[in-house]
């Protein structure tokens, strides 16, 4: 427990850094972007304070995970994180709807741009964004909101290259539809990277089972266990990406009751073990499966 708070705790410093730190960067680029003339500028500008308004949120739902479970909610508030995740991904996702719009607009009447501050900004902004997204990284592998957070600064990380490109283009060729054109791209790897995102937090949101887990597999492994008669009404869910749980009902037969404990021992074991699953409820049926119940995996099918 203590490892866990002092962990969070460090994600905590770390998302706050990030937050004051892209926030400043935002009014920098947006007054750089305006006098400019650059729609890259403008758009990366209004991009980052979607970035930081994920960083803060993803702040808070990393807070909030922190609090206790009580009577109303007792599985805790580790939703707060999924929750958080399925928001920013959203945002982000509408953003660049937006930025599509205005970069075709500008297709059609190319506006003059100041190359020389696009260049400079941009470069700051590659700097800024990369060194976050290196920095909360090692954090998102078992965090879906930490995860969502580091992908709005690597989406802007992109962005700023992508303008540095338009910028040097732009220079080189003279031609201005590389500003647009450049924003048009970015916007859709960004669209492309966060459909991973909201789709795993729409799952998570359902009930549905977790990225990684097979139900099929996991019901066979369990009916394979030996004084397992079948397995029936089996569910996986999941709190958090990093927190699957699951129910199901065990048809063990007519055994004595005292013989279950360490039957139900086993079964967590193998559970815990190959998918990480920590949370079971498991009800035995003292029956074996009806032959006609297309939800009962048998023993006999699962060797």
């Amino acid at each position: 427990m203590s490892h866990d708070h002092s962990h969070n705790g460090q994600i905590s410093r770390k998302l706050l850094v990030a937050s004051v730190a892209t926030g400043v960067f935002v009014a920098v680029e947006l007054t750089v972007g305006i006098a400019a003339n650059s729609l890259g500028l403008v758009g990366d500008a209004l991009h980052n304070i979607t970035d930081t308004l994920a960083l803060l949120l993803a702040l808070f739902a990393v807070r909030v995970e922190r609090r206790p479970a009580t009577s109303a909610k007792s599985y805790g508030w580790h939703r707060a994180g999924v929750l958080a995740a399925f928001i920013n991904a959203a945002a982000l996702a509408a953003f660049t709807i937006f930025l599509f719009v205005e970069a075709i607009a500008r297709l059609r009447t190319p506006a003059a741009v100041n190359s020389t501050a696009m260049l400079w900004t941009a470069v700051a902004g590659l700097v800024l964004n990369g060194a976050i997204t290196l920095w909360l990284r090692e954090h998102g592998h078992q965090n879906l909101n930490i995860r969502s957070a580091v992908l709005h600064m690597l989406g802007d990380a992109f962005s700023s290259a992508g303008i540095i490109a338009a910028a040097l283009l732009i220079r080189s060729t003279g031609a201005l539809y590389w500003d647009p054109a450049v924003s048009i791209a970015i916007g859709v790897l960004i669209l492309w990277s966060s459909w991973g995102i909201l789709r795993e937090a729409i799952n998570l949101l359902l009930e549905g089972t977790p990225a990684g887990i097979d139900p099929d597999a996991v019901t066979k492994a369990i009916a394979s266990l030996e004084g397992v008669d079948g397995v029936h009404h089996l569910h996986i869910w999941a709190l958090a990406p990093s927190r699957p749980a699951l129910s199901c009902h065990l048809m063990v037969g007519d055994i004595p009751l005292r013989s279950t404990g360490n039957l139900l021992a086993q079964v967590n074991e193998l559970l815990e073990r190959e998918y990480g699953i920590g949370h079971t409820t498991v009800q035995f049926e003292f029956a074996t499966c009806d032959v006609d119940d297309p939800y009962c995996v048998p023993y006999s099918e699962a060797k």
